[in-house]
């Protein structure tokens, strides 16, 4: 065997501004979290040292490790299904090219029911709404060689985005929430939007606009001499911009109230909370800019009792920090919800 048998369980999410990573007592739950760590993006030798160190390697040195990425060039995307068509060979290659503008030839992409997040059968094709999650297949490539050099193998390989929707979604139906979550992951080209319940994903929409927008407006805000100067000011955390946030985010606002407002009209249901990710800790001050302009409350998740019902033990002083929502996506990455406890019929049993 070219791998030895694990003796522990890792994962691991790779997000654009930092990494997340767990040292597991096993893969499988129940499990114990024995190590928490957090690492900028930029940090590869320290990961790298990290994964070195890690126990239960096999012999070639390497880790097992779930893993989770967060390509700028990946695609989840709600699409409803034309049920007439879905049997024709052209029709998938065409939604590619026409709805999400890319080359059906270069990616990677599985269809997932968007309810639950099982595979989409095509044979039976009586879903119509439905996930499509993919990336270029050339990434995927790229990404298992550099995780490899860092001392990582990746026992699997998943879209950060698609574990997340799975872990929020779960995690509404165990409290039992029936308010719908706007979920924003930012990037610094990009956003992507989803609007989700405890029903599955009911909107996805990429919005053309992340941080990086915001920065010549911090410049001519502020006078400052060039956008290298505002760069480093936004992201130091030693200015607190939440008096010019409305400013920086009427943009990207623009676009959600048009995407929340087609959702409230067709639903009749209004957001209840926003939760953004992919933010270094110096610009938290964006979620809550978002959510107050939106008129909604900031998504706060108490995650102890959602990965107790998940068999997943967090002991005291593991967690660098607070056991916040920013660690629902890594989580996310090893909780099997099959077995999972609704709140309420946890509360029934003690």
């Amino acid at each position: 065997m070219l791998f030895a048998k694990k003796t522990k369980g890792y994962c691991a999410e790779f997000g654009e501004q930092s990494t997340l990573v767990a040292r597991l007592s096993q893969f499988d739950a129940p499990m114990v979290v024995e190590e928490l760590k957090e690492f900028p993006a930029s940090d590869a030798e320290g990961m790298r040292q990290w994964f070195r160190a890690a126990e239960g390697k096999g012999p070639m040195g390497h880790a097992h490790t779930y893993c989770a990425i967060y390509p700028a060039k990946r695609v989840v995307r709600r699409q409803t299904l034309d049920v007439k068509r879905i049997k024709e060979p052209a029709y998938f290659p065409e939604l590619y090219t026409q709805q999400f503008r890319i080359e059906p030839d270069k990616y990677t992409m599985v269809v997932l029911n968007s309810n639950d997040g099982s595979e989409y059968d095509a044979t039976k094709g009586s879903q119509k709404e439905v996930l499509f999650c993919g990336l270029p297949a050339d990434e995927i490539i790229a990404t298992q060689d550099r995780l490899l050099e860092q001392g990582i193998y990746p026992e699997r390989l998943e879209l950060g985005t698609v574990a997340l929707l799975g872990g929020l979604v779960n995690y509404l139906k165990f409290t039992g929430s029936r308010t719908p979550l706007l979920l924003l992951e930012m990037g610094d080209e990009n956003t992507q939007s989803y609007i989700l319940s405890a029903d599955g994903v009911d909107i996805s929409r990429p919005i053309a606009s992340g941080t990086a927008a915001m920065i010549p407006i911090v410049q001519k805000e502020l006078g400052l001499k060039d956008e290298d100067s505002a760069r480093k000011l936004f992201y130091s955390n030693t200015f607190d911009f939440t008096s010019m946030g409305g400013t920086l985010v009427k943009k990207l606002l623009k676009e959600l109230q048009s995407s929340i407002g087609f959702y409230e009209v067709q639903t009749g249901q209004s957001i209840g909370h926003a939760l953004c990710t992919q933010l270094p800790p110096s610009l938290s001050w964006i979620s809550t800019t978002i959510a107050s302009s939106l008129g909604v409350s900031t998504f706060k998740a108490d995650i102890g009792p959602w990965l107790e019902s998940l068999n997943i033990k967090v002991p005291a002083g593991v967690a660098p920090g607070p056991l916040d929502e920013r660690w629902l996506g890594l989580f996310a990455l090893v909780a099997s919800y099959n077995n999972a406890v609704p709140a309420t019929a946890a509360e029934e049993k003690k």
